[in-house]
């Protein structure tokens, strides 16, 4: 599902209606919420809402995303783990102060009887991560930061994959798991 044509839209209804669709699936959650109360809140037509995106599901993931691409943004300070735990813990504290965990958990789960849905998060979060983090680490590997034989995708999927487990499970994700992610972690790779 490609995202929506940005050159239709009024700016000001997308950020309230965006603005609106993360607010309530962090109060309700996201079954609770439906296109009619996004609208609602938003101050427009729920047609508004249909004209520019496909689902509710894909105005959760843009709205998810909107909070997420600036945290997403690796750092070079010139050490690999440095950058790393500032990425890493700045999703944390989006997901503990905002209202990004639930939709990202809402969106993740429609997506398992919405193929579309689901395309769509890997093409706009999944895969924009994988690049970031493939260069950030050819880079880290180019100026010995980590071993130039470090299996750079386990890497990345052992990172992540921890946020995800956690996020999904509703478990507590905190900075010092970070840290002792990261110490784990980058202690096999140096």
């Amino acid at each position: 599902m490609p995202p929506p044509d940005p050159s239709r839209r009024n700016e000001h209804s997308r950020r309230a209606i965006l603005e609106a669709a993360l607010a309530l699936v962090g109060e309700l959650g996201y079954d609770n919420v439906s296109v009619e109360a996004i609208a609602k809140r938003a101050g427009c037509g729920k047609q508004t809402i249909y004209r520019w995106w496909p689902s509710k599901g894909a105005v959760v993931l843009e709205a998810a995303i909107q909070s997420l691409n600036p945290v997403v943004v690796f750092p070079d300070t010139g050490d690999m783990v440095t950058d790393l735990r500032e990425q890493l813990v700045g999703i944390v504290d989006l997901i503990a102060t905002t209202s990004f965990g639930a939709a990202y958990r809402g969106v993740i789960a429609a997506g398992q009887s919405d193929p579309d849905l689901l395309q769509a998060v890997f093409e706009q979060v999944i895969e924009p991560n994988i690049k970031g983090f493939t260069a950030r680490a050819a880079l880290a590997k180019q100026r010995g930061e980590i071993r130039p034989d470090a299996d750079v995708a386990t890497l990345r999927d052992v990172l992540y994959g921890v946020i995800e487990y956690r996020l999904f499970h509703d478990m507590p994700l905190e900075p010092q798991h970070i840290d002792a992610l990261l110490t784990l972690t980058f202690d096999g790779v140096r």
